[in-house]
């Protein structure tokens, strides 16, 4: 996908019912956050709104992102569900990003960000994905992860080692994330874990809102 195409999204997607007294234009509010989960520092944000003659605090910009509370939408029932894991890197600490996508429309389903990777951080991953989306009868496709494996099996849950193919998807969310994430390097220096899990989950929300 051309990246001058990621913000063709809707930000009436956007809720901003934790809004009470904001003096700022709600469409500029839900521009601001796009523009943060798509590619802008909270920097550049607030040299943009200044060219609308609004002048907020990188403080206040996050503050609305946090509280839009954005997740992926719950209740998806997909044919097959590509899981996977990889490494990205927090304040040079390396951690684990579980992730589930939905192979026939690209969207992500569920994130987890754990500090190390490991059979019952996997089941936990999926017993929450469950939780979300009616999964049962699903087809997962792993690239061979013991652990993803172990836990699918454990979960009885119908699985098949694919590399290629259908995988082709999950790879290139995956690829998005650390593209995001290297070139977002303000906005994970000196963060916690707890906030960069925040932020993928909103990232997976702008995701699916843009693919």
């Amino acid at each position: 996908m051309p990246e001058n195409t990621r913000l063709s999204g809707s930000i009436a997607q956007f809720d901003l019912d934790f809004v009470e007294r904001e003096a700022t234009p709600r469409l500029l509010m839900k521009l601001s956050i796009q523009l943060h989960l798509a590619v802008l520092s909270l920097s550049n944000i607030v040299s943009t709104l200044e060219i609308f003659g609004v002048k907020r605090a990188r403080s206040t910009i996050h503050n609305w992102v946090h509280k839009a509370d954005l997740q992926p939408t719950p209740g998806h029932k997909p044919n097959h569900v590509t899981v996977d894991e990889t490494v990205i890197r927090l304040n040079d600490e390396q951690y684990w990003l579980y992730a589930a996508v939905d192979p026939e429309t690209n969207e992500l389903l569920h994130t987890q960000l754990e500090a190390t990777t490991n059979s019952v951080l996997a089941q936990q991953f999926l017993a929450e994905l469950r939780e979300k989306h009616d999964v049962d009868k699903a087809l997962f496709l792993i690239d061979g992860s013991l652990s993803l494996k172990d836990a699918c099996s454990r979960q009885n849950l119908d699985l098949r080692v694919e590399r290629h193919g259908d995988r082709n998807s999950v790879e290139r969310v995956f690829r998005e994330v650390k593209r995001r994430t290297y070139s977002f390097s303000n906005c994970f220096s000196n963060a916690k874990a707890e906030t960069a899990d925040e932020w993928l989950r909103r990232f997976a929300f702008a995701w699916n809102q843009l693919i």
